[in-house]
């Protein structure tokens, strides 16, 4: 029932074009141009800075934002209600959702990490490992935090709220610019956000090669769980 649930939400996902504008086209154009063009100040080689800023952009988009389009609309048009009657119980609804965007982050990765080998990307095979754990993380923190924004307000409120919070997250939650560079108290707070532990967890491991610490780690953790624990208790199915 899982892998039905799940590959049915995933094929779903793939024909959907915003779905797709969001999780594909968008970070492969900021992929490319940001590593051939010298529009922001980058260290050589540019593609080693780009490329984990440009996955945790893939990550939010495909796990937060079209997570929460499309689970905000699945409810408005009766789809979650639908299958809740069914004999598929509301975790493994829930669970073939996430199982979903677990499948649309990988087809992310492997396409912008081909990319980005293709524009002579070398990362440190030490942080390899590390970059995984932090995807799988960021995965749970934005899927969590999707399903809870989806599941708790109208379609069109989610619509606004969702492409709002991807914009402020990708220019001051420390995505495109790092932490350490925001103005004043923005980097402490960018630090706390998914967004933000994200990005910089990734930057250390793919970047430097190392372990990216306990703080980004927590941070992801700490948000996946609280997100889940609200959203069993807010998250409506109409």
């Amino acid at each position: 029932m899982l892998a039905a649930q799940s590959s049915t939400e995933l094929r779903l996902a793939l024909r959907n074009g915003e779905q797709l504008l969001l999780a594909l086209l968008i970070p492969i154009a900021l992929l490319v141009g940001l590593t051939l063009l010298e529009v922001v100040p980058l260290p050589e080689p540019r593609v080693a800075s780009v490329v984990p800023a440009v996955l945790a952009l893939a990550v939010m988009s495909a796990a937060f934002t079209g997570q929460a389009i499309a689970f905000g609309f699945d409810r408005r048009y009766g789809v979650v209600r639908r299958l809740a009657a069914t004999a598929l119980p509301r975790w493994l609804l829930v669970a073939g959702r996430l199982a979903a965007v677990l499948g649309l982050v990988a087809v992310q990765t492997a396409v912008l990490c081909a990319l980005a080998v293709a524009l002579d990307w070398r990362p440190p095979a030490a942080g390899l490992g590390w970059a995984v754990l932090l995807v799988l993380l960021g995965c749970a923190a934005f899927g969590s935090l999707g399903i809870l924004l989806g599941g708790s307000v109208r379609a069109e409120v989610v619509l606004a709220v969702a492409n709002l919070l991807w914009f402020v997250l990708l220019f001051a939650g420390g995505i495109v610019i790092p932490a350490a560079q925001l103005p004043g108290p923005l980097g402490t707070i960018a630090t706390s956000l998914p967004s933000g532990a994200l990005a910089e967890g990734l930057r250390t491991a793919l970047v430097d090669g190392r372990a990216p610490g306990l703080h980004p780690v927590l941070v992801l953790v700490i948000w996946a769980v609280l997100a889940a624990l609200v959203s069993v208790r807010t998250v409506r199915l109409r």
